[in-house]
């Protein structure tokens, strides 16, 4: 085969991750039935979807509007252009007195309220009041901070995603999905830290009113739950985001459309319980972890080292990394010079012959042109092993 006419080398000698004796496939039951109009739980760090139902189902957000408030509010503290210390003249759309029979901070028109308290008011109490004096803070009306906010959807990509307003009250053409609100929910961990440890809290009093965060599974001692947000209409049902961390797994679970502040306690409980119990975010191969040497031409060298560039983390069943097993196909025959971490190909991961992942393989070290004699022998080697 002449190598001008190679495309693809396929390399068929599979790379075991682990040494050791393969354990026995790991059983993992169906999902448990989740009472739920729709649900989504997904892998923070890999983003995986391990399970889900009617996951770009149409729903009204209610306060998980919310998230989004508070993740743009992060961001603007994190660019320097508001601070905690910044007080805030509470207008007339921002008076409680506007939303009568929902979650409220309780804040007075005319009065003035600090960034840091409002903040709180909108993560802990759920305060509509709140929302709207941020809004108005932030950009100067709520029909413009409903513009920001679906900015950042789109940038995110929650594609199924409108906002209307800032606090989720039911309005026109204001619809969300749990898939959305997931991928919200991983990028309000990933980009704005400082802001979600504010959901952990429990409680926050102001103005001598002592109001409890309503994400019942805070107090869970059965899981290690860090937040995040309820939300309840009529329209929409009782929905939860949450999130929660078992070793060195943090799983996101979106359940919308339950039918109480129990039920979506209890359904949210079930999915952490199934997922941290049979699944598990494994580092498959760490940057710089060598998988193979591969005939180099023309260099001087005769071969290089290949590997992973970056770690590669993936979502498994649990106890089966070791089982684990990967293929590499190459762009094209290696030719010098390559520069290191140059893309040479591609890695595929399977377990039980499925794949799971893949990722580039690149080299882990520089090799130069060889001499004029070296290049002239490597062409005619390659010639005839390509016959």
């Amino acid at each position: 085969m002449n190598s001008s006419r190679i495309l693809f080398v396929l390399v068929s000698i599979a790379l075991v991750l682990f040494q050791g004796v393969s354990s026995a496939q790991s059983v993992v039951p169906p999902v448990p039935n989740v009472n739920a109009r729709a649900y989504v739980m997904m892998d923070y760090t890999t983003g995986q979807i391990i399970a889900s139902e009617n996951a770009d189902e149409l729903h009204g957000p209610a306060s998980l509007t919310k998230i989004m408030t508070s993740y743009i509010i992060g961001r603007e503290l994190q660019s320097g252009n508001i601070s905690e210390t910044d007080m805030v003249t509470v207008s007339r759309n921002a008076w409680a007195r506007n939303f009568p029979g929902s979650s409220l901070m309780f804040i007075e028109v005319g009065k003035e309220v600090s960034v840091k308290d409002l903040n709180y008011g909108i993560i802990i109490a759920s305060g509509n009041d709140a929302c709207v004096a941020m809004a108005e803070h932030i950009a100067g009306t709520e029909e413009a901070f409903a513009d920001l906010m679906n900015t950042y959807a789109a940038q995110l990509g929650m594609s199924n995603t409108t906002f209307a307003n800032s606090h989720g009250l039911p309005a026109d053409n204001q619809r969300t999905t749990a898939r959305d609100m997931a991928i919200l929910a991983r990028a309000m961990i990933r980009d704005v830290p400082e802001e979600y440890e504010i959901y952990k809290e429990r409680e926050f009093t102001f103005n001598g009113i002592r109001q409890y965060n309503r994400n019942s599974l805070l107090w869970d001692r059965s899981l290690n739950v860090d937040g995040m947000k309820t939300g309840h209409t009529n329209e929409s049902g009782y929905s939860l985001v949450t999130s929660a961390v078992d070793n060195e797994t943090r799983l996101i679970t979106v359940v919308m459309g339950t039918a109480s502040e129990a039920a979506r306690a209890a359904e949210s409980k079930k999915l952490l319980n199934y997922g941290f119990r049979y699944f598990e975010t494994v580092t498959a191969y760490s940057a710089g972890d060598q998988m193979a040497t591969q005939r180099i031409w023309g260099g001087d060298a005769d071969e290089i080292m290949l590997g992973a560039g970056e770690d590669v983390v993936i979502t498994l069943p649990r106890g089966q990394r070791q089982n684990l097993s990967a293929n590499f196909v190459l762009d094209n025959v290696l030719e010098a010079p390559l520069a290191e971490g140059q893309v040479v190909g591609t890695v595929n991961l399977t377990l039980d012959g499925e794949d799971v992942a893949s990722f580039p393989l690149v080299t882990l070290q520089a090799i130069e042109q060889g001499g004029f004699f070296k290049r002239i022998m490597d062409s005619i080697k390659q010639k005839f092993s390509d016959e």
